[in-house]
């Protein structure tokens, strides 16, 4: 996956983690639970995707040849 691609999509997953956290907020004692895993589980979308978007950069740099002055 190309780094522009990658960069859309962690977006995409902190706008959920973001919308999530929100709803957290909003839900009620019985539905807690339910939430809290699906915030969990929307973390660590989000923690995959930073980690891929740094190793995708750190690898093209890599890449890049580095002039000698």
């Amino acid at each position: 996956m190309s780094i522009k691609l990658l960069a859309v999509e962690l977006y995409r997953a902190q706008q959920n983690v973001g919308h999530i956290e929100a709803q957290l907020e909003a839900t009620p004692l019985s539905a807690l639970e339910v939430v809290r895993e699906e915030l969990r589980q929307a973390q660590a979308e989000l923690r995959q995707l930073r980690k891929m978007l740094d190793d995708k950069k750190a690898a093209s740099s890599l890449k890049t040849p580095s002039r000698l002055y």
